[in-house]
């Protein structure tokens, strides 16, 4: 499955996708950034979500990174 398409089912099927999947795929979309300075600001963002405990807490802070999703749409 391509990202495009995994970034889609994302965005359309947020409630029903774990944060380690959407983690794994703004990995992916990291790797399309030009600058240091936002891609070590994800990485952090990452790691403190990774660092939480339940599962709900995780969710509503990959919630505030959706629009990494939507920057990745929106250049294609």
């Amino acid at each position: 499955m391509s990202l495009e398409i995994k970034i889609k089912n994302t965005i359309n099927n947020f409630d029903d996708v774990k944060s380690d999947e959407f983690l794994e795929i703004l990995n992916q979309i990291m790797l399309e950034f030009k600058t240091e300075l936002t891609i070590e600001y994800l990485k952090g963002k990452i790691q403190k979500i990774l660092e939480l405990k339940t599962e709900a807490e995780k969710k509503n802070q990959c919630k505030l990174l959706l629009p990494y999703y939507d920057w990745y749409l929106q250049g294609l």
